[in-house]
Formats: structure tokens, sequence, C-alpha cells
């Protein structure tokens, strides 16, 4: 089974979420960033022509086998798939066609959500946004693992398992610890992707929906892409809750591994995360940072002072400590 976590609980704190004070800050000494904030007109293209390759792949993936279908699901659809999930992401706040045309936002992440093969656009932003307002709430932030989790999962080998698992934990958490009603558009989510999924068995067959399926299932665990999930929130070093990712691969996930940088400013479109940084080095520079998100699977699963519980946690407002 391996080595045994060290931590036997969460790391519990009593101050507020560092980003909206460190925000304050920085706007303060550079102003000028305030002029990044907004959409970037470009994304929607970028988007159209990811979900073209997938609706391409389509094709060319038909006549394939099972063993084919799954390593160009997991060398190349997944990523482009991963890759969606993150528009969904950048789309959730609003930045593919800015804060005054919500509508036009919600119905892009219904098209991006497509290829995916499992509806998460209205869903995830439902929950999302609350991750960024109540950052580390012991209810509210569902990116957080139950104790369950980091009790079951807390060797070596517990480690592993859950991080193949991890999309169904990231997943379903949400629905188990913070339920919330579905909404009039997470229905119609819903029915447009059904229906999608049902034109893709139609006319390609069930082998391609598997293509779709599996890809977006296995780049959201055993894989590199999927390292951010890990990266962004888990204690790698005591007391710091927020980490961001200075590699190659935010060029294909819309910069999120600039993370520090999203949370302080989340008006800000991936593409213009590196200018934060640029702006406000001394904010940014001397935080604890990863490289790779294959070495922080890595180290997720190997190092024992790393685990479920590596989490910063705050009681819940309102709820008696």
């Amino acid at each position: 089974m391996g080595q045994h976590v060290s931590r036997t609980d969460f790391e519990w704190v009593y101050t507020e979420e560092p980003h909206a004070s460190r925000r304050k800050v920085i706007l303060e000494k550079y102003p000028q960033i305030k002029k990044l904030f907004g959409y970037d007109p470009n994304f929607k293209w970028v988007v159209t022509g990811m979900v073209l390759v997938q609706f391409i792949m389509m094709f060319i993936m038909r006549n394939k086998s099972w063993p084919v279908i799954l390593l160009v699901a997991y060398c190349f659809g997944g990523v482009i798939n991963h890759s969606l999930m993150l528009a969904i992401h950048e789309i959730a706040h609003n930045l593919a066609f800015g804060h005054a045309r919500p509508m036009h936002n919600r119905l892009f992440g219904f098209f991006a959500n497509l290829p995916i093969a499992i509806p998460i656009s209205i869903s995830f932003k439902k929950y999302h946004l609350e991750h960024h307002r109540y950052q580390g709430d012991e209810l509210k932030d569902t990116d957080i693992p139950t104790y369950l989790e980091a009790k079951l999962f807390c060797t070596t080998f517990g480690k592993f398992i859950w991080v193949l698992l991890q999309p169904f934990f990231y997943s379903l958490r949400p629905l188990v610890v913070y339920p919330k009603p579905p909404t009039m558009l997470e229905f119609v989510n819903l029915v447009l992707q059904l229906c999608f999924d049902a034109l893709v068995v139609y006319f390609f067959g069930w082998k391609i929906l598997g293509y779709l399926f599996f890809g977006s299932i296995m780049a959201m665990g055993l894989h590199p892409v999927a390292g951010h999930f890990i990266s962004e929130h888990y204690m790698f070093k005591k007391g710091y809750e927020t980490y961001s990712y200075y590699g190659p691969l935010n060029w294909i996930t819309f910069n999120v591994g600039y993370h520090n940088e999203h949370h302080d400013f989340p008006a800000v479109p991936g593409s213009r995360l590196p200018e934060v940084k640029k702006i406000a080095p001394e904010f940014y520079d001397n935080l604890p940072q990863h490289h790779s998100w294959s070495a922080v699977l890595y180290d997720f699963v190997m190092d024992p002072d790393v685990g479920p519980y590596a989490r910063i946690k705050r009681k819940a407002r309102g709820l008696s400590s």
C-alpha cells in the first residue's frame, strides 16, 4: 500500500482567503491592470477551432479499433476535451463575450461542451464562482476533498487510485456535499448534450462516443494536463493555499496555470494573465510555484506530506465553531 500520509486533518485557518486583499494592494500600486479586464475577442475562434478539430476526428476515428481509439483519446482527443473544459472555466467568468452578454456566454458554453460528451457547462459555473468567493470554506468550496476521501485514500497506493478516480470525485462531490436544485439552463445543457451524443451514436457509432467520453475522463485523471487540479490549491508548502504553474502546458489550457493571478483577478482573461505577472512581478515571483504538472502528480502520490488532507479549510460563514 505504500507510505501512510503524515496528516490526519486538513489545515484549518481563521484568516480570510488571500486574494481579495492582495488584489486591493496590487491595484493601488498598479491601477493599469484594470485595462486588462474584459473578454478576449480571439477566444471564441480558438474554442470553435478546437470543437471543429474534434468533429473532424470523429470522421478519422470511425473505423479504428478500440485500442487505437483509447490511445488517441488519451494522447490527443482527451487533451482537446480538457482544454475545452478550461474554456468552459473561462466562459463561467463571462470571458467569452463579456459580462454585458451573459446569455451569449451560456450559449457558447453549450457549444464548447459538445465534444466533452458530458453536460458540465452550467453546473460548473454554479459551483465554481463560489469556489472563488468562499475559497477554503468547509461547505461552499466543493473543490476540497471530503473527509471520506481523505481517510480512504491515505496511502501511496490509495492516492494513486484517487488520482485515477479524480474525474468522478470532482464531478460528483458537489452533488453530495453541497447539493443545489437544478436550474432550467442545466436541463437545457443536459438535453442538448444528450441529443448531440445520440446523433454521434447514430451517424458514427458507439466507438466515437467512446472516443469523446473516455478522452474526457482519462484526461481528468492520471494525465499531465490534469495536474492542474492538484497543483492549484493543494498545500505543497505550509501556509500557502494557491499555487501558479509556469510551464508549457499553459499554451493549451488558457493559462489556467497562472492560478494566483487568476484568483487575484478573475475578470482578466487567461490570455492576459501573464501580463498581470509581468506588471506586478514582486507579488508573484517569490510565491511557491510549480513548473511541471507531471511532477505535481508524482509528488502528490509519493510524498507522504501531501495528499487529500493537504488543503487549507475555513469554518463555514454563519456557523459556530
